[in-house]
């Protein structure tokens, strides 16, 4: 079968925020504009935000991200850099490693298949350029987002597929087998740990994905609670179990200092 050839890129949009070189936003869009060209979808629409963090205590204050949407299906791309041009080439290349998944993994998310050779997910390869978060003093964090929605009913094979795609450090979704909030994170060199509000792994299904099912409970506590735990534990997230309504929540910490809190729609 024939392809198709690359598709005409759409002009990037570039934000810059801080105190940034003249240079910054050109290079930007000249370097995602690039990744983008070689893409056999058409490419509907693409943002880039080049930031750099004001606190000189933070080891890599350049923040660059990349939002697109590939034939309606969108990806992104977050990394932190010393400088504005190593953060932008290694968005650029990050991008372009989220870009081949999607259009390489499609049909192995659809029927739950590992896909072989050369391409293979990289599951355990989470960069060492991630955003540092921001270190504000403990009595200063507020929740400072609240996201509300209807968490996709789905396998834990297409929540990874949704968690690399999207460069998210976990993904909160309910389990299309067992029905229970969980949360999907990376774990270790090799895959997956999934986590769930009362953790039934005989009923997680089949997976194309290296997964190891948590035996422990999300711990049913309030907001106020799970801030306690989120600063003791040091992790950069908590999976919990709503006080009051029992569904699964993620408390996590925002790049800004801040914490974030998603809650299942009732």
């Amino acid at each position: 079968m024939k392809r198709s050839a690359p598709q005409q890129a759409p002009e990037v949009q570039v934000e810059t925020r801080g105190q940034l070189p003249p240079d910054a936003a050109g290079y930007a869009r000249d370097k995602i504009q690039a990744v983008l060209g070689q893409t056999r979808e058409p490419v509907l629409f693409a943002r880039v935000r080049v930031t750099r963090m004001a606190n000189p205590a933070v080891e890599q204050p350049v923040i660059a991200q990349a939002n697109v949407d590939v034939n309606g299906r969108p990806a992104r791309a977050h990394v932190a850099g010393q400088t504005v041009t190593q953060a932008v080439d290694l968005l650029q290349d990050r991008l372009a490693e989220r870009l081949a998944r999607l259009a390489e993994h499609w049909e192995a998310r659809r029927g739950r298949t590992p896909v072989p050779g050369p391409h293979e997910w990289r599951h355990g390869s989470e960069p060492t350029h991630r955003p540092d978060y921001y270190p504000r003093p403990v009595e200063e964090r507020q929740v400072v987002r609240h996201k509300s929605f209807s968490l996709a009913r789905e396998a834990p094979d297409e929540a990874a597929f949704e968690l690399e795609w999207m460069d998210y450090g976990f993904h909160l979704f309910t389990d299309a087998d067992s029905g229970e909030d969980s949360v999907l994170y990376r774990s270790g060199p090799t895959g997956y740990r999934l986590a769930q509000v009362h953790p039934r792994p005989q009923l997680v299904g089949s997976v194309a994905v290296p997964l190891t099912v948590s035996e422990l409970p999300a711990p049913r506590m309030t907001v106020a609670e799970a801030k306690q735990r989120l600063e003791v534990a040091g992790f950069p997230f908590v999976f919990f179990a709503d006080d009051s309504t029992g569904r699964g929540n993620v408390l996590y910490h925002r790049y800004d200092g801040h914490y974030g809190l998603i809650v299942p729609a009732e």
